[in-house]
């Protein structure tokens, strides 16, 4: 019999292009001669993918800038079956992003290929009406969270535990000594840093930005600290200075790990880089808003009191949240200086933030998420 040797592997954002990238060496490791194509980013790509359409040209998010992308959408989806034809590829592996996703499935379920979901939609989030779905197209689902395996479980849904990705990619990090950084960035040393991260798409970075650098810049004043935006590589910084007169600020792209280590306190849009800054045990406040339609209709959708992934694993409020109407300026400077200004605290929520890692386990997800995958390449099915 010979051998299946190609891989699809669909990744729409800048986290599941880490995570695919992980996934992808992981691979390459087990077997140098698999072939892997599909939807990623450059990390995806220099780990061996051939990349049909990159992650940048699937940046959009919510309800309504979904809609407007309808026909471009409808083109990938399209070119994606064309090429999973054309390489007789059999299985497919889908990373989170499951507005995508999960339309895709139903289409290769219908062509019969096999689907490996790796990192989960957040259904316990959106409610359970999804994972009926999950149950009758994923072949395999690849969990990075405990509390996912039990409740798919509980649902008939073939799954599997991995642990959490980040923890090996948070660990394996060597970050830059303080010196090296503030070097860098052309900061005092007198000077602690304040990080903002406003998000990596431009539409998101619209919301959100505005209100979050003019509180960051009067906390910096009133606690002798010096902001620093975390640019996102798909982003050009002259969207910042668009936004707002603000301009007592520094912008780094490439550094966001190092800032996680060496700055003082965060304010972070929701997102992964959320559970990343709680992994560096770096205090933050979580700030979101999003298209009001969006949010009105994901108001409605939402079955979780948080969105922050710190809260959610630790099941309790740890870290403040901001959610729409509530993001302006004078409730982020409220929320930042009560912590910065209160030093017990402060710690405290260092000391919570600490015991996230021991709650997802230890490291080599990726390497057990590979050979689950590998596994099943050549299973009948």
């Amino acid at each position: 019999m010979k051998l299946n040797k190609k891989l699809m592997i669909i990744a729409g954002e800048a986290s599941g292009d880490l995570h695919g990238a992980n996934l992808i060496r992981e691979l390459k490791k087990i077997d140098p001669s698999l072939q892997i194509f599909g939807i990623g980013g450059d990390r995806m790509i220099s780990a061996g993918m051939n990349c049909q359409f990159h992650i940048k040209q699937m940046a959009f998010l919510g309800f309504i800038e979904v809609i407007k992308h309808l026909p471009f959408i409808s083109r990938v989806k399209k070119e994606v079956l064309a090429k999973i034809n054309d390489e007789e590829i059999d299985t497919v592996v889908l990373i989170d992003y499951p507005g995508f996703n999960l339309n895709l499935a139903a289409k290769l379920k219908e062509k019969g290929k096999r689907i490996i979901y790796y990192i989960s939609p957040q259904v316990w989030a959106w409610g359970k009406g999804r994972i009926d779905k999950i149950r009758e197209l994923v072949d395999l689902m690849i969990v990075v969270f405990p509390f996912e395996e039990t409740m798919y479980k509980k649902y008939g849904v073939n799954v599997q535990y991995a642990g959490h990705p980040l923890i090996e990619h948070v660990s394996n990090y060597k970050p830059l000594t303080r010196e090296e950084l503030l070097g860098k960035l052309e900061i005092q040393n007198g000077k602690e840093i304040l990080l903002l991260l406003p998000g990596s798409r431009k539409h998101e970075i619209q919301k959100i930005f505005p209100d979050c650098i003019k509180a960051a810049v009067q906390i910096s004043k009133d606690f002798n600290m010096q902001t620093v935006v975390a640019c996102s590589e798909n982003i050009n910084e002259s969207v910042f200075m668009e936004l707002s007169a603000e301009t007592d600020y520094k912008i780094a792209k490439g550094f966001t790990y190092d800032l996680f280590k060496h700055s003082r306190f965060g304010i972070i849009k929701s997102g992964t880089s959320t559970l990343e800054a709680a992994l560096f045990r770096l205090p933050f406040i979580v700030v979101y808003k999003t298209n009001w339609i969006t949010y009105l209709l994901g108001r409605i959708l939402v079955q979780i009191k948080n969105i922050a992934m710190a809260n959610i694993i630790l099941g309790e409020n740890a870290v403040d949240e901001l959610i729409q109407f509530d993001v302006n300026s004078e409730n982020i400077y409220s929320k930042c200086s009560a912590i910065l200004g209160d030093p017990e605290k402060y710690n405290r929520l260092r000391e919570k933030l600490s015991l996230i890692d021991k709650k997802l386990g230890g490291s080599g997800a990726s390497a057990k998420a590979a050979g689950l995958i590998y596994a099943r390449l050549n299973e009948t099915h």
